[in-house]
C-alpha cells in the first residue's frame, strides 16, 4: 500500500497540471455553444434543403475566397462556421453573410481553448501527451479509490478544501476524488479511446480497433483535380436525396492525395454532432462515389461512435452537460490541488505532525 501511495502522489505532482488544463478546458467547451457571443449565434436553424443548398453554392462559388470546410449550424448554434487552408476562418449566417472573420484561431477563444484541450497547442505530439495523461489519470482513479479505503470512515464530501492547508488539501482530494470517480473513469476512458483507438479493445473486445478502421476509412480515389466550377447545390441535392430524413453537417473538400469532396449527414438515431453518415462526391464530377449509411455499421462502430457524444456531453441536454461540469471542474480542483501541494507545499508541512500522520492513514 505504501509503494502504491507513492507512486500515486509522485505521479500527481509530475501530471496533476496537465490533467488539470484538460479539466477546466473541458468543463468550459461543454457549453461553448452558449457563451460564443457573435450575432445570429442564437438564430433558428434552417432545415430547407433548398436553402441549404443556395447557401452553399454561394459561399463555394468563388474558388479565390472558397473555404476548405463548412460546418453548418445546428440546433445549438445559428451560424455556419467556414475554415480555410491557411488556420482563417469565419461564421456566417445562414443566408451566407459573413458575420465575423478571423486569421488566425488566437483571435477565436472558442478555438484556441479547443486546440488546448484536443492538443494542447502542440499537434500529434499533444495528441499523445493527452492520451498518455488519460491512461495515468485512470490510474489515479482506481488507486485513489483504494487509498480511500483506508481513511473512508473520516469521509466528508465538500466542493472546495476546508483551508489550504496540506492535510485539509488531501483530505479533501481523496474525498473528492471518490465522488467523482465514476464519472472520471468515463471522461478520461473515452478522451484515451478517442486519442488511442487500439485501447477500444478494452471495452469492445481484441477485434474492435480493425473493424473501426476498416469501417469508418475513406474509399480509394483517384487524385482528380477540382473542377472550378462545381454543382455544389447538386451535391447537396444528391445528398438529402440519398438519405433524405439526414440533416446536413459539414461539406470537405478533397485532403492530401484524395480526389474526393466529404460530405457528412446525421440520421436521427446518430449520437455524434455531425454523424457518421458520409457521401464522397468525385472531385472533378461532382459524381457520387460511395455512400455510407451510419445505421448499417457493425454495433460495435456504432458503440465507439458514442464515445464523443458522452465524453463531450453532447447527448443528454442541459443536465448531463452540467453533469460533465462537475467532472470537469473535479478534475481540475483534483490537479491544481496536487501540484500545488506536492510543489509548493510550505517549510512547515515538511515536518511530520500528528495531523499530517493522521490524514495519511
Amino acid at each position: 500500500m505504501k509503494t502504491l501511495d507513492l507512486l500515486h502522489r509522485w505521479l500527481g505532482g509530475l501530471i496533476g497540471l496537465v490533467l488539470a488544463v484538460l479539466g477546466f478546458s473541458g468543463a468550459l467547451l461543454v457549453h461553448k455553444d452558449a457563451w460564443v457571443m457573435v450575432p445570429h449565434a442564437s438564430d433558428a436553424q434552417v432545415t430547407q434543403v433548398a436553402a441549404i443548398a443556395a447557401t452553399t453554392e454561394s459561399i463555394m462559388a468563388d474558388p479565390v475566397t472558397r473555404p476548405d470546410m463548412i460546418s453548418f449550424a445546428s440546433r445549438d448554434f445559428g451560424l455556419h462556421r467556414l475554415r480555410y487552408a491557411d488556420g482563417g476562418g469565419a461564421y456566417t449566417d445562414q443566408a451566407g453573410n459573413v458575420v465575423t472573420r478571423w486569421s488566425s484561431q488566437w483571435e477565436r477563444p472558442e478555438l484556441w481553448l479547443f486546440d488546448l484541450h484536443h492538443h494542447l497547442f502542440a499537434g500529434d505530439t499533444g495528441d499523445t501527451i493527452i492520451g498518455i495523461a488519460a491512461i495515468i489519470g485512470l490510474f489515479f482513479v482506481i488507486s485513489g479509490i483504494i487509498l480511500w479505503t483506508r481513511t473512508r470512515k473520516t469521509f466528508e464530501f465538500r466542493l472546495l478544501p476546508r483551508r489550504m492547508s496540506r492535510p485539509a488539501i488531501l483530505r479533501h482530494h481523496r474525498d473528492l476524488g471518490v465522488v467523482a470517480s465514476p464519472l472520471l473513469i468515463l471522461a478520461l476512458l473515452t478522451g484515451a479511446i478517442l486519442v488511442f483507438r487500439p485501447l477500444a479493445a478494452l471495452i469492445l473486445g481484441p477485434g474492435a480497433p480493425a473493424q473501426i478502421d476498416a469501417s469508418l476509412k475513406a474509399p480509394s480515389y483517384p487524385s482528380v483535380p477540382l473542377a472550378r466550377k462545381q454543382d455544389w447545390r447538386g451535391i447537396i441535392l444528391a445528398a438529402q436525396a440519398r438519405f433524405p430524413e439526414a440533416e446536413i453537417r459539414s461539406l470537405s473538400l478533397p485532403r492530401k492525395e484524395s480526389g474526393l469532396i466529404t460530405l457528412r449527414m446525421k440520421k436521427p438515431d446518430e449520437w455524434l454532432p455531425n454523424g457518421r453518415t458520409t457521401l464522397w462526391f468525385a472531385a472533378d464530377s461532382g459524381q457520387l462515389a460511395k455512400a455510407r449509411d451510419a445505421s448499417q455499421l457493425p454495433g460495435t462502430v456504432k458503440i465507439y461512435n458514442m464515445l464523443y457524444p458522452l465524453h463531450a456531453a453532447k447527448v443528454g441536454g442541459l443536465g448531463y452537460r452540467l453533469v460533465m461540469t462537475f467532472t470537469g471542474l473535479a478534475l481540475g480542483l483534483l490537479g491544481t490541488l496536487t501540484v500545488w501541494s506536492f510543489w509548493f507545499r510550505r517549510k512547515g508541512a515538511r515536518r511530520s505532525t500528528p495531523q499530517l500522520a493522521q490524514a495519511r492513514q
